[in-house]
């Protein structure tokens, strides 16, 4: 991304400062909070979160917002880190304003409130994907990307079955996305009768990956599969696997395909793979997205923007059907959306609060993004 880190942490931390983004609002308001990246490694992502959600808000607002009322965004930052997620929701919650809260696309830092949200009374939008986030007995969470037990199914059957590879390299981070889609993916090709000849944790912001990638190399691995979260290490990783000249097939999750990691890695990521949630061409709601989000900031969207765009019309949809913003019956009604058709897919949500099943294979063709098909795994 050619925006500084600097400059976006100011653009955001204005709003935030305030209470809102954008111009100043009238008090009736409906208001929907959004925890958010605005500084540490996560900062660039956070910037697309909040694109995609102003994106969504100001079409809304633009054609008259909902119920005769203007949208809100009430956003603050979780720092890119776990206390920072508390502090953030915390500070929402507090509030007492708002109809529902986006939180984090990060598994690991919607595990450090997984109880607060229980607390909270509000419907809660999540990006995370680990799989346990929906299966906790809370009926406040609702999940606007598809989960690990679809991606990893994805990720082995492609492997195994379109590429017909058997010798696997499984890296993953060891935070809780990484360490549970790296498990789920181990147990989806063990039931393919394929054991991995090499599974390695990283530490995301790791500063050196060459002890993994020579581990790669050694290993005979014919293909290589990854859940990695943050951009910054799947670029780092690119790069010092074309440094040593490992060359297999890479299978990545969404993060191979981000807009960040392909700036970043530049050719090291060309013929790469990816699962993603996320794909332009992958129906007539996600061209459209991404031809509108491309027009505002000369960019073509990944699944950052997408889910948070979806999380604010799910948001107008529920306000629709009850005529209000009581959060149990946006709750209920939430609950009851059946084939809503958003950029992420079409959202029915069952009763963990899980919206899609769908992943797109896409691949990295010299810096552009491939679409090759939409796979929705049995469940």
């Amino acid at each position: 991304m050619e925006t500084s880190r600097r400059s976006i942490i100011g653009i955001l931390s204005a709003g935030a400062c305030v209470g809102l983004v954008g111009p100043a609002f009238a008090a009736d308001t409906i208001k929907i909070g959004m925890t958010i990246p605005m500084t540490g490694p996560g900062a660039t992502t956070g910037q697309l979160q909040h694109q995609g959600a102003k994106l969504a808000v100001d079409q809304i607002n633009a054609a008259g917002g909902v119920l005769g009322r203007q949208i809100e965004l009430v956003e603050e930052d979780d720092q890119t880190t776990n206390p920072g997620m508390v502090l953030a929701f915390s500070r929402l919650v507090n509030r007492g304003d708002l109809a529902v809260i986006l939180a984090s696309v990060r598994s690991t830092q919607v595990n450090a409130v997984s109880e607060d949200i229980k607390k909270s009374g509000l419907p809660v939008f999540i990006g995370g994907s680990d799989p346990t986030l929906t299966h906790m007995g809370d009926p406040w969470v609702f999940r606007c990307r598809p989960n690990d037990i679809f991606s990893s199914k994805v990720i082995a059957e492609f492997g195994a079955n379109d590429l017909k590879k058997k010798k696997w390299a499984v890296i993953h981070g060891t935070d809780a996305f990484g360490a549970s889609g790296g498990k789920l993916l181990i147990d989806q090709l063990k039931a393919l009768g394929i054991t991995p000849v090499i599974e390695q944790g990283i530490n995301n912001g790791q500063a050196d990956l060459t002890p993994v990638v020579l581990a790669v190399r050694n290993s005979g691995a014919d293909v290589l599969a990854t859940y990695i979260a943050f951009e910054n290490d799947v670029a780092l990783f690119a790069r010092q696997l074309k440094q040593f000249g490992v060359n297999i097939p890479w299978i990545g999750s969404a993060s191979v395909a981000s807009p960040i990691s392909r700036n970043l890695a530049g050719p090291a990521l060309y013929g790469t793979y990816v699962v993603a949630d996320f794909d332009a061409n992958s129906s007539p709601e996600a061209k459209k997205f991404a031809d509108e989000f491309n027009t505002a900031h000369k960019v073509i969207p990944d699944d950052q923007p997408a889910w948070v765009y979806d999380a604010v019309m799910l948001t107008v949809e529920a306000i629709k059907k009850t005529g209000g913003t009581d959060p149990m019956k946006l709750r209920d009604a939430l609950h009851a959306i059946k084939g809503f058709k958003g950029t992420e897919g079409t959202y029915t949500f069952d009763e963990n609060g899980d919206g899609l099943r769908a992943y797109n294979i896409i691949q990295n063709e010299n810096g552009n993004l491939k679409f090759i098909r939409q796979i929705t795994p049995a469940s």
